[in-house]
């Protein structure tokens, strides 16, 4: 059964550096960073694959300009593999904080708190925040890894398909019958990767409210570590500890 914890309240008068918590753990914060620059040069390099927008002049074998940039996608792509695997090991055994946000479709009360962050966001002053992650940003992450994974196995599919027979292809190569071919694997990746841009559009947005509104240092803390709160926030759920 998960309990909400409420953190020691201090009293209003306390300096701030005095309601300040380390919330996010390194790897946690490594993770974040690894994910967020390979999904920026995945991103970009994505766009060239599908649509290139310069060709040197000459033979192509004299500059191999496509090869480079499709290894630059696919290395960023293992990092990216490497950065979530840190990030889901990180999740069952860091701190409470690393398990925040969990979405527990089962309870009622679950629902009750995504419906309430949501008018939360509609406020223009401040109310109780979670010094970890709410509801809303919990579901938010499980609906980014899902989707990261499926540019996972459909990436590593197209991959696959210069080395048939080899790992890739025979690991997930499965994917491009089973989603109608080869182009539509292609579609289905390259949609995908444009809702990602929305979720990430969305998660930046929401960090810089958050820090601006609640004053609780969000943006710095997935640098250094730790977030300020108020007597009342609401601490990280204590599911798994």
């Amino acid at each position: 059964m998960a309990t909400i914890a409420q953190p020691n309240a201090p009293p209003a008068n306390l300096d701030p550096i005095e309601r300040r918590r380390y919330v996010w753990e390194f790897p946690v914060r490594l993770s974040h960073w690894v994910n967020a620059i390979a999904i920026g040069v995945l991103f970009l390099t994505g766009l060239f694959i599908a649509s290139p927008v310069a060709a040197p002049n000459g033979e192509a074998y004299n500059h191999f300009l496509m090869g480079k940039i499709r290894l630059l996608h696919f290395a960023f792509a293992y990092a990216l593999v490497v950065g979530i695997a840190i990030r889901v090991y990180w999740f069952f055994v860091g701190n409470n904080y690393a398990r925040s946000g969990f979405p527990f479709f089962w309870r009622r009360s679950w629902y009750k708190a995504v419906f309430g962050q949501v008018v939360e966001y509609t406020h223009l002053e401040r109310g109780h925040i979670n010094i970890g992650h709410n509801s809303l940003a919990g579901i938010s992450y499980v609906a980014f890894f899902a989707m990261c994974g499926f540019e996972g196995v459909t990436g590593f599919a197209l991959y696959g398909e210069s080395n048939p027979g080899g790992f890739w292809d025979k690991l997930v190569g499965w994917t491009t019958p089973l989603l109608g071919g080869s182009f539509r694997v292609h579609m289905w990746h390259h949609l995908v990767a444009w809702l990602i841009v929305v979720f990430v559009v969305l998660h930046l947005y929401i960090a810089i409210y958050d820090s601006v509104l609640y004053k609780n240092g969000i943006v710095d803390s997935i640098i250094a570590g730790p977030k300020f709160y108020e007597p009342g926030d609401h601490d990280a759920d204590k599911w798994i500890s």
